[in-house]
């Protein structure tokens, strides 16, 4: 009981931690147009003081490790790169085929700036900056406690909340688009899809860091959230795929192989 408290009690400082590092980081640029780049990564560094705290050193060399090991098995790699631009891609041309004026896609002019995106986003848009804590530190904590499909509906209302100063700064036209509530939604869903490739990869922050770097880079080349009907059609398409994945993977865990445990790798 003292250990399931402790755990709890934990995570409910990381959350503390990962919303007062960002928020209050934020707060220069909600008022004043002030970005300060370290912001976004209170998750990150809510996990990494907590992991200190409770495991010292070791734990810190064994977090970190998770965010650079490539061992995982590389056909995971297939909906890592490729999931999200298919969703993102689709999304766009269905809103062209529904009678939208086509927005114009810089890359197909200047394919070159795909590569420098990819690695702006992956450690100043949010992955580096994120999944250390959202996955690394909080969504281990919470399986332990509920299923994997819980878990990650909880995970995605917080992780969607922690977005909210986001909606109120000036060149967000991506935040500035889309309702809360159905950005919530869309955080839900994708969190629900980063479960099933964090628990089928042997709990790689790595492999979840990369996701969501293609995720955002997706809204990158195909701007869907420049259409009224984009957004909409993400949603679909993206809660069509998690319905896929619970038949096939099942709820609990996400995981089709029999007697692999999410603490197999990784400990």
């Amino acid at each position: 009981m003292k250990i399931a408290n402790k755990s709890e009690k934990d995570l409910y400082l990381f959350f503390i931690i990962a919303f007062a590092w960002s928020w209050l980081l934020w707060l220069p640029e909600v008022l004043w147009g002030i970005r300060l780049y370290l912001a976004p990564f209170g998750p990150t560094i809510a996990a990494f003081i907590l992991t200190y705290i409770n495991e010292g050193l070791d734990g810190v060399g064994r977090l970190f490790k998770r965010g650079i090991d490539f061992s995982f098995e590389k056909i995971w790699l297939i909906p890592i790169f490729l999931l999200m631009p298919t969703i993102i891609g689709l999304s766009l041309l269905l809103a062209i085929l529904s009678g939208e004026t086509a927005p114009s896609i810089h890359v197909l002019y200047q394919p070159w700036i795909i590569i420098p995106a990819f690695f702006y986003i992956l450690f100043l848009g949010g992955p580096v900056a994120e999944e250390f804590g959202w996955r690394g530190y909080a969504l281990d904590r919470l399986q332990k406690r509920y299923n994997a499909l819980i878990s990650s509906i909880i995970l995605g209302i917080i992780w969607g909340l922690w977005h909210l100063p986001l909606f109120s700064m000036k060149g967000q036209e991506i935040y500035q688009n889309v309702p809360i509530l159905g950005f919530i939604l869309g955080t839900i869903l994708l969190s629900i899809l980063i479960t099933w490739i964090y628990n089928n990869t042997g709990r790689s922050i790595l492999a979840v860091i990369l996701f969501h770097t293609m995720g955002n880079l997706s809204h990158f080349i195909f701007p869907t959230m420049a259409t009224k009907l984009g957004g909409l059609y993400s949603i679909i398409l993206n809660m069509i795929v998690v319905i896929i994945i619970i038949i096939i993977w099942g709820p609990r865990r996400m995981m089709r192989k029999k007697g692999y445990h999410l603490q197999s790798r990784h400990n």
